[in-house]
């Protein structure tokens, strides 16, 4: 008996896109749902007006600019707290209590001490950011180094490695692979914040476009937003994916 030959993985990505298309637009017909699922065809003709208008350019820069400046201050700050803790246990005595802390914190709590303390302006977005992304990327990080298989530190000490080449050679190559997955996590975390972010004052950005259209009940630049937020986190997570795949080819292979 004659088994199908399986189908290349980007043949089954397109039919799930056109399942959940067709999936949307059956969904946006039934009259009690599409009032709020708007249908594929008015939010593509919002799409149109948004690029063509300029709004959607001016909005997707400002996020774009808040969420890479909030992630890359969570990344500067995360590899070294996170590599402090997991080597010096002095270090992650006092530190490690607070960030469990925070981490149980919604970020979208500290808004009104973030205005309080900064006003409305863009490093408040930013921080709100920072804190999200950083309490996700140490703790991945953390966990990555403490996982280091300990014979390697050992066999390294038995051939007279120093604690500043151990650190270098075999601590940091081996938990590189956890330092791409804190970043991806990390990514994740900035885009799903963006909007509490923009609740600091904003007057643009894809965060704001959503909450200005819903005032109104424009359903369809609602979803827009909420698509395209969706779409760029992806680009960013597949990227991020790919590097991953190429600076640790050493390494297994994760099946996706």
């Amino acid at each position: 008996m004659e088994f199908m030959k399986k189908p290349p993985n980007w043949l089954l990505t397109l039919f799930s896109i056109v399942i959940g298309l067709i999936a949307w637009y059956l969904l946006s017909a039934i009259p009690a749902v599409g009032t709020i699922i708007t249908n594929p065809v008015k939010v593509f003709t919002t799409f149109q007006t948004e690029i063509m208008s300029g709004r959607l350019w001016i909005n997707v820069w400002a996020s774009l600019l808040r969420v890479v400046g909030g992630f890359s201050l969570g990344l500067i700050v995360a590899i070294p707290v996170a590599f402090l803790m997991a080597w010096y246990p002095m270090v992650r005595s006092i530190v490690d209590p607070w960030i469990q802390f925070f981490r149980t914190i919604p970020p979208i709590a500290l808004i009104p001490l973030v205005i309080i303390s900064q006003g409305v302006g863009e490093s408040a977005k930013i921080t709100v950011i920072f804190v999200a992304t950083f309490l996700v990327m140490v703790i991945t990080i953390f966990q990555g180094v403490r996982n280091v298989d300990p014979t390697l530190i050992r066999a390294a000490r038995v051939l007279g490695a120093k604690d500043r080449d151990i650190f270098f050679e075999v601590i940091v190559p081996a938990s590189f692979p956890f330092i791409l997955v804190g970043v991806r996590l990390g990514l994740a975390a900035a885009w799903t914040t963006l909007v509490a972010a923009e609740l600091t004052g904003a007057n643009k950005g894809l965060g704001n476009m959503i909450m200005e259209a819903s005032l109104y009940f424009r359903m369809d630049t609602v979803i827009l937003g909420i698509i395209v937020i969706g779409v760029i986190g992806l680009a960013m997570d597949r990227f991020v994916l790919f590097l991953e795949r190429r600076l640790t080819g050493w390494q297994e292979l994760r099946q996706e």
